[in-house]
């Protein structure tokens, strides 16, 4: 578990930071990439202690998350030309809020089916996550800051 936050009682989850890269974040949230290299997979972590559900945060700090996640997402959709953006955050592995953020193309291997349980994770080879986090840091999205 890391903690790398403003909020003193953060600490990322060690499930979170065993599958994933931090590549950077916004004022609320890590963004994380998941090393699965079958769909570009990213984490948004709002960096506050002891919150498993949205409604858990201050009314501030949903709107935060909603604003984050919108933005987020339709970069990743236009730098990765997705067909779709999948969200969610089901938390039952992980009791964490964490919302994911997966582009999915119609010729990906789980199409059209969900991501989760199908089949084996494939990991990213050296250095390719960090190309991923130099096209998000380029993207100059606003309030993003690369780690």
């Amino acid at each position: 578990m890391t903690n790398d936050s403003p909020n003193s009682d953060f600490i990322l989850h060690e499930r979170l930071a065993a599958d994933c890269q931090i590549i950077g974040h916004f004022a609320l949230c890590h963004v994380l990439l998941l090393n699965d290299a079958r769909y570009p997979w990213f984490i948004l972590v709002p960096r506050r202690g002891g919150i498993s559900e949205a409604y858990q945060l201050s009314v501030d700090d949903q709107q935060q998350l909603t604003h984050e996640s919108s933005l987020f997402g339709k970069a990743i959709m236009d730098l990765f030309k997705g067909d779709k953006l999948n969200i969610g955050a089901l938390g039952n592995m992980v009791p964490q809020l964490h919302i994911h953020h997966i582009i999915r193309r119609k010729d990906d291997f789980a199409w059209p089916g969900a991501v989760w349980g199908v089949g084996d994770g494939v990991a990213y080879n050296s250095g390719e996550m960090d190309k991923i986090a130099s096209k998000i840091a380029a993207l100059g999205l606003k309030g993003y800051s690369p780690t």
